[in-house]
């Protein structure tokens, strides 16, 4: 069994529930047969928020390559990080180390790209920054899909809600308002892409098909820590007992 180091704390709760959900997921019949994790969980890396779209915060790029390099030395065969936009410094990541980094980006656009035809629509529930970057609109300009994003203040708000207070009834309603937003404008397939919103993943309007990226990251890191397959090639795969798995219909029920 291979052992995973995970760069957490952005933020803490999310980090908490990818260690859940890796643990939800994977057949075991004893604590042996988990997959062994090495967890930096570290809030106090740099705002992405102030650094991609204030403009006036500090680089997290470096903190995050030397937190790669602490779980490298400390015995970890591979790396995962749950916050999508921090996969905008993922080039600095790679730098500093030697082992294998699980692209959540490169598989949620892979697995998008298995729902959406061909110049069809993608709502992407996500922070602003993803946008701002192009995080992931380079990658889905090869694969014909179109994104469209909910509303930046909107959305940034609800993220900021669920940080400093954590889920509410209100933060989940406001996440399915921004949903069926989407919707109208033509984006039946939503991908969360946020791990904020990956707490309240549920909340995602019912006649949405939608997937969380949070849950094809479990995926490929039960994968690599079983078999040595990142699953980044892998855009169709079966999940893993207890891992949400999106369906090519609407969905009554989402569950995060």
């Amino acid at each position: 069994m291979k052992r995973i180091g995970i760069l957490g704390g952005m933020g803490p709760e999310a980090t908490v529930l990818l260690m859940q959900k890796v643990i939800a997921a994977t057949p075991a019949r004893d604590d042996a047969d988990h997959v062994p994790l090495i967890v930096d969980q570290n809030p106090q890396v740099p705002s992405r928020i102030r650094h991609l779209i204030e403009g006036t915060g500090e680089d997290p790029g470096p903190v995050l390559a030397q937190m790669a390099r602490r779980l490298q030395e400390a015995g970890a065969d591979a790396l995962a990080m749950p916050c999508n936009t921090a996969h905008h410094y993922a080039p600095a990541i790679r730098a500093a180390v030697t082992i294998p980094f699980i692209d959540m980006v490169a598989l949620s656009v892979a697995h998008a790209a298995s729902l959406v035809p061909k110049g069809g629509t993608l709502g992407i529930l996500a922070s602003p920054a993803t946008r701002l970057t192009g995080l992931f609109d380079t990658a889905f300009a090869v694969t014909g899909v179109s994104p469209i994003y909910a509303d930046d203040a909107r959305i940034l708000a609800i993220i900021r809600a669920i940080k400093a207070g954590g889920v509410t009834a209100p933060t989940r309603s406001a996440l399915r308002a921004e949903s069926a937003a989407l919707l109208t404008r033509g984006a039946h397939v939503q991908m969360v892409a946020c791990t904020e919103f990956s707490l309240i993943a549920d909340a995602v309007d019912p006649n949405a098909v939608s997937f969380d990226t949070l849950d094809l990251l479990v995926r490929a890191m039960i994968a690599f820590a079983t078999k040595g397959d990142t699953g980044q090639h892998k855009a169709k795969q079966s999940p893993p007992k207890g891992a949400a798995a999106p369906k090519p219909r609407p969905n009554k029920e989402n569950t995060p």
